[in-house]
């Protein structure tokens, strides 16, 4: 039979190790857990060599994900920002890579930098041009250097998703409102999650390749057609949903500790 990973668009490289970590962008400055899922790569490429891939679930929709916890330089006070979502369709179920950021919160959030912050980083902040929410973390990860001879692929990307092949638990990208919504696909029709068991179920539609994404039980073999890697480097919390067993090929490789992981690194 063929090998389901032969025709990955992704793969160019000739037998080296390939080390891969997921995380959805959290935060404009990302939490210290993504931090050091970097800095465990890292150790790990200097010891075996190989490339670096992040896969970036930028298709998550959760706007939990993006707070970022920073502390108060002077006083060590916590404090939790957020990005701003132009509408509330947007903000409970757009994809991350559709969160449009509205005008004026870039400007008002960079006032309130300084405080929490060192300059320089205040003035990075100031100077990302984009416009939605998942480019807006890349951007600012780029600019602290994180993603620094790191290859990223995006699981928004229609390429990594026409990769991933058919999954059986899946959201699936459909119009709602006048915006783009992350549906799971439930008893045969898209829903959106309302909290508890409160759902609120959309039209029956068709769909394509492009507008799915897995569920995080099923997104590891998906993500691995498109990546194919050796070493996945996985966090506490993955480690208790990981399905090991769909991917035996993979060396897994637990991060390295920090502290006050939920924090954001800056």
């Amino acid at each position: 039979r063929t090998d389901w990973r032969s025709a990955s668009p992704y793969h160019f490289m000739s037998g080296g190790p390939v080390i891969c970590f997921g995380q959805q962008p959290c935060g404009f400055f990302p939490r210290r857990f993504l931090f050091a899922k970097f800095q465990t790569a890292r150790r790990l490429q200097a010891e075996i060599g190989g490339e670096i891939v992040y896969f970036c679930h930028d298709s998550d929709h959760d706007p939990r994900e993006t707070q970022t916890v920073l502390r108060h330089r002077k006083t060590g006070e916590p404090a939790t920002l957020n990005f701003a979502f132009e509408n509330k369709v947007q903000r409970k179920w757009s994809p991350l890579f559709l969160k449009r950021i509205p005008a004026g919160w870039q400007a008002n959030t960079a006032r309130q930098l300084g405080a929490y912050v060192e300059p320089m980083w205040v003035e990075a902040f100031k100077q990302v041009p984009a416009t939605n929410v998942a480019d807006f973390c890349l951007e600012m990860y780029r600019r602290m250097g994180l993603l620094e001879g790191v290859r990223v692929v995006r699981s928004s990307d229609p390429v990594v998703r026409r990769a991933g092949g058919a999954v059986t638990d899946f959201f699936v990208d459909v119009p709602h409102a006048g915006e783009i919504v992350r549906a799971r696909w439930l008893d045969g029709v898209p829903k959106l999650h309302e909290g508890g068991d409160s759902y609120v179920t959309l039209p029956v539609c068709e769909f394509t390749p492009e507008q799915v994404t897995p569920t995080r039980d099923t997104r590891l073999r998906w993500m691995q057609a498109a990546v194919q890697c050796t070493h996945y480097i996985a966090g506490a919390g993955e480690q208790a949903y990981l399905r090991k067993e769909d991917a035996p090929e993979i060396t897994f490789v637990n991060r390295d500790p920090i502290d006050r992981s939920d924090e954001a690194f800056h």
